[in-house]
């Protein structure tokens, strides 16, 4: 258990210093509610329409298209950290790698899965 001494220390104080970081300033703030402070901020715009409404749902399907393509691209940076280890084989899985992904991008791209209309 000796090696696990620090992680749990470093865990213990990463979250005593988050429960120090939320709850502290609610304890410590005067509170002073008013109407302007409850209003919507929208960059200064008075808000037109009413927040509850829905949004469509072609906004979650970009939004997740985003997500997946975000965190496969991101699976590069660890290759290129250990490609020079990798080689030939390495270089042959990420061709095959960014093919897939080509495809992918092409099929979401030949349904309209980019446009937003």
């Amino acid at each position: 258990m000796a090696p696990y001494g620090s992680v749990a220390l470093y865990l213990c104080v990463a979250l005593a210093a988050a429960l120090l970081f939320t709850v502290l300033p609610g304890l410590l703030a005067k509170p002073k509610p008013n109407a302007h402070k409850d209003e919507a901020y929208e960059c200064g715009v008075e808000p037109t329409s009413s927040v509850s409404g829905r949004f469509p749902v072609r906004f979650y399907l970009i939004a997740m298209l985003f997500v997946v393509f975000d965190v496969e691209a991101a699976s590069f940076y660890p290759w290129a950290v250990q490609m020079h280890a990798l080689r030939m084989f390495g270089l042959l899985e990420m061709a095959v790698f960014v093919v897939v992904l080509g495809i992918g991008y092409a099929y979401v791209w030949k349904k309209g899965g980019f446009s937003w209309r």
